[in-house]
């Protein structure tokens, strides 16, 4: 699923950063751009980080609703 539609990142992309090292949203801006454009994916990515972090498989999907810009 598309989390930043401004730069085309997808969960994948952010779950792969996070296994490999990224842990703040800063890492993510730095290493996919990642909430550099609008920012209202800044919420969504940092939740996908911190469910990375805690071992989280993410069985169950995920709703994901942006805020207005």
């Amino acid at each position: 699923m598309y989390v930043c539609i401004c730069k085309a990142i997808t969960d994948k992309d952010i779950r792969r950063a996070a296994a490999n090292g990224a842990d703040s949203l800063f890492e993510l801006q730095n290493h996919l751009g990642v909430a550099t454009g609008c920012g209202s994916c800044a919420e969504q990515a940092m939740s996908i980080i911190d469910e990375v972090q805690s071992g989280g498989a993410g069985g169950a999907p995920v709703l994901y609703v942006p805020s207005a810009a």
